[in-house]
């Protein structure tokens, strides 16, 4: 993509894209966001609360042409299509630009393979580039990257489940993408390291057999850490599992989930929920 001038009036999709621009001090260019995963962090709040929510899910090609935007910063490329925000090439005829995360692009050209920090932190920088603020970022990564070197990852040995969504076949972290790249960075041993993948389904006889240590659940506005627990502990496979019979539950946003400012806060949170675990 190419960007004549600094975008100024912006929708984005995803909290990873809403969180990014906050972090960079961006949101008076935000006239709209949509399809937001759960609250944002507390120290964006006040500038969050300013900006419009134009959809719970992907807004529709109106909804989003409506608030006249120069730029639809997307963090799923599934976000850009005809029954969504608008695909690109329509978008483009309309004078409106459109970014997608780099970390969520799927073609094989661009898929992170596997997704490093490096690769998150080079999102904010271009992101910085495209907006002018080429300090700002500068300034994120490095306080990012302090943060991270300063985590002590868990010595234990321990194997973990990162559990998204579904019930009858469970979604999971696999090995390529955000997930994986968090719990390395934690110290633990993804069981589904091995699907290459960024998310895959991956069935319950196959996590029955691996039995985790632990299990990291995304908590979602739509489907909750607590629901699943339930969901866990309800059903009689399952709740053999060690990790569910001694409650060795780890919770992650779920926007933290997705590659963005918030994974370093998120690895932060997983060695310290292991550590209250006795882990």
């Amino acid at each position: 993509m190419t960007f004549t001038q600094a975008p100024q009036k912006v929708v984005t999709v995803k909290s990873t894209t809403l969180e990014t621009l906050l972090a960079l001090g961006l949101g008076d260019h935000v006239v709209g966001s949509a399809f937001t995963d759960g609250p944002v962090p507390d120290d964006q709040t006040d500038a969050a609360a300013a900006i419009p929510s134009i959809s719970d899910f992907v807004p529709g090609q109106e909804a989003t042409l409506a608030l006249e935007p120069d730029l639809v910063y997307a963090g799923w490329e599934s976000n850009l299509t005809a029954e969504g925000a608008g695909d690109r090439a329509t978008l483009a005829g309309l004078g409106v630009n459109s970014y997608v995360a780099p970390s969520a692009c799927k073609e094989e050209a661009y898929k992170p393979d596997p997704l490093t920090f490096d690769d998150v932190f080079a999102e904010i920088e271009e992101v910085g580039t495209i907006f002018d603020v080429s300090d700002r970022a500068t300034a994120l990564v490095a306080e990012q990257k302090k943060e991270l070197a300063a985590v002590t990852p868990n010595k234990s040995g321990l194997t973990a489940l990162w559990y998204s969504s579904g019930t009858d076949t469970p979604y999971v972290g696999a090995g390529i993408g955000a997930p994986e790249m968090m719990m390395e960075a934690a110290g633990l041993t993804n069981i589904a390291a091995d699907v290459h993948d960024t998310w895959s389904a991956l069935g319950w006889e196959s996590i029955v057999s691996d039995d985790p240590d632990v299990i990291v659940l995304v908590d979602a506005t739509w489907n909750t850490a607590a629901s699943k627990i339930a969901a866990l502990e309800a059903n009689p496979a399952t709740a053999e599992l060690t990790a569910v019979k001694e409650k060795h539950y780890v919770t992650v946003p779920f926007p933290a989930g997705e590659a963005g400012v918030r994974n370093v806060d998120a690895v932060t949170g997983i060695t310290d929920q292991l550590e209250k675990l006795g882990l």
